[in-house]
């Protein structure tokens, strides 16, 4: 029968049987060390007592006096007694320098041997020993009485050893109750910090906290979506690899700490990564990229956090404006199948009436109105995608009303633009700038979309069809595309704001086409500016650098 395995313990269980062990130990070590030096003090204070007795009685004028009589104990018995039961010590002998005694508390051992040495008081010296006499093993101290230069007599206090450790006992149980209180209190002490710190790790122990690390690790760098965390004074906390490049933080910078207000990103994608309420699917724009940002605060704990995703759009809203693009031509490829059907059937018709030569004048006059702007862009611009986009939008163009012409000094050569330049970027910065020029000019009523403000139609604008006019020009330095309009213009207060993400007079969901031009200038070293056309409409212009392509700053 295979037996269950057993959870190893907890990190916070570890922790706590380390340290009681740790706190036992030291609290032990601690008692030990009062204990030997609180018998070492006991014996120096005993040895100080007992000197100090011995010496005054040896100094003692009456004692002197009582030896020289014929019975000395007669006197110094009382007088020893009386000094042992005041100092407390276990005994005071006075001798002769025969070493029989005059006094001692067994009154019936007066007059025997005095257990001891007695050398070195003989000698004048007072010394300290341990001795076994009759009251059993004592700390005593031997001291000569004096008369004169003579000795006459010697006396010897000692206190027994069996008081001594009376009294460490004692000191001890004092310890042992001081010790028993502080293990207790490290104990409980040690007890809460480590219930607190079981809560935060849940229970685990530390190979499964390693084990969730590195899985956090690998899960961070491994996830494609960027993830961003702020604690709740708003710093970063945790951002991981798709993090950095979405929001453009590079590898080698510290963004740990660093509050959002410090990554210097746009104004409104700082406002939602602030915001205290959650955000759900928003667009925001940085300097290369188009993100989908979510938000929601983090609820409960010590301190409240944000938790960020990002994903990028970047690629997605290319994909998007060039369907959009593709929807713009089959429609027009349409409602032009739909008027080449009419011309054909015109054509036919005039055949069967019989005037040949009008048919014919007619079907030419069409078919060379048709190839002038093709033949124009063809010959002009020898870039596939660029001269494509054009005949696309021209297209789109002439159905609602707008007539859209190439530049007369318009001149791309087939080779002139590098490969670094992309292709995707050179259609989002011309298809959105058309879009927005021929949605202003087309519209009369001087309602204009992205980009465009309402405005009075100057009157250069009143007398004439509506008109957008492209230049496309590549000199080997820079390649200039410049779009303008005979719209309603952009008033000077609204210059700063057109290339805000969000920015449109059409409402909600739009004006998110010049942002996307400024972002792709950017992200090609280039520059974007805006002034007023000479038919009185906007005018865009877009510069980027063919050869050193350094970023500059976007103008408008």
């Amino acid at each position: 029968m295979r037996l269950p395995r057993t959870r190893p313990r907890s990190l916070a269980g570890q922790l706590f049987a380390m340290q009681v062990v740790l706190i036992a130990a030291v609290v032990a070590g601690c008692a030990v060390f009062a204990y030997v030096s609180g018998s070492a003090q006991a014996e120096q204070t005993a040895t100080r007592q007992v000197r100090a007795a011995a010496v005054a009685v040896a100094d003692s004028p009456s004692v002197r006096e009582a030896i020289r009589t014929p019975d000395p104990s007669a006197a110094l018995q009382p007088y020893a007694e009386q000094v042992r039961r005041d100092t407390g010590i276990a005994f005071v002998t006075i001798m002769d320098t025969e070493r029989r005694r005059w006094t001692h508390p067994d009154a019936s051992l007066i007059g025997e041997t005095f257990l001891g040495h007695t050398e070195e008081a003989l000698r004048g010296e007072t010394f300290t020993e341990t001795y076994t006499g009759t009251l059993g093993p004592s700390i005593r101290v031997v001291t000569p009485v004096r008369d004169g230069d003579r000795i006459i007599g010697l006396v010897s206090a000692g206190i027994t050893v069996d008081r001594v450790s009376s009294q460490v006992r004692e000191q001890l149980g004092a310890l042992a109750l001081a010790a028993g209180g502080a293990l207790a209190l490290g104990g409980l002490g040690t007890y809460v910090i480590n219930a607190r710190l079981r809560r935060h790790t849940h229970g685990m122990n530390a190979a499964e906290l390693s084990r969730l690390h590195d899985y956090h690790q690998a899960t961070l760098h491994a996830v494609r979506e960027g993830l961003l965390m702020l604690d709740g004074q708003r710093r970063i906390a945790l951002i991981n690899d798709a993090g950095r490049e979405l929001l453009g933080i590079a590898p080698e910078t510290e963004a740990l700490g660093r509050t959002v207000d410090e990554l210097a990103l746009p104004a409104p994608l700082t406002g939602a990564l602030l915001a205290s309420e959650a955000r759900v699917d928003e667009l925001h724009l940085t300097a290369e990229r188009v993100v989908v940002v979510n938000t929601r605060p983090v609820v409960g704990g010590e301190r409240r956090g944000t938790v960020v995703t990002l994903r990028d759009h970047t690629e997605l809203q290319a994909l998007t404006g060039e369907l959009d693009s593709e929807r713009g031509f089959t429609q027009a490829l349409r409602s032009q199948a739909h008027e080449a059907a009419n011309r054909l059937h015109t054509v036919v018709s005039l055949i069967e009436l019989g005037r040949v030569e009008e048919a014919v004048e007619f079907a030419t006059a069409e078919l060379e109105l048709a190839q002038v702007l093709t033949d124009r862009v063809v010959g002009a611009v020898e870039e596939p995608v660029l001269a494509a986009l054009l005949l696309g939008k021209a297209a789109q163009a002439n159905e609602r009303g707008v007539e859209l012409e190439l530049a007369e000094d318009s001149l791309i050569d087939d080779g002139a633009l590098p490969p670094s330049l992309a292709q995707r970027d050179l259609v989002t910065i011309l298809g959105n700038l058309i879009d927005n020029a021929v949605d202003a000019a087309s519209e009369g009523d001087g309602h204009g979309a992205a980009g465009t403000v309402p405005a009075q139609r100057t009157a250069a604008q009143g007398g004439g069809r509506a008109r957008v006019t492209v230049t496309a020009l590549a000199d080997g330095r820079e390649l200039l595309l410049r779009v303008s309009d005979t719209g309603a213009g952009i008033g000077p207060e609204e210059a700063d704001e057109v290339f805000r993400r969000g920015w449109s007079t059409h409402g909600a969901g739009r004006g998110l086409g010049l942002a996307l031009v400024r972002q792709a200038a950017h992200r090609n070293g280039g520059s974007v500016e805006l002034d007023r056309a000479p038919e009185g409409g906007a005018r865009f212009t877009v510069r980027l650098p063919l050869g050193d392509r350094k970023a500059t700053e976007v103008t408008a």
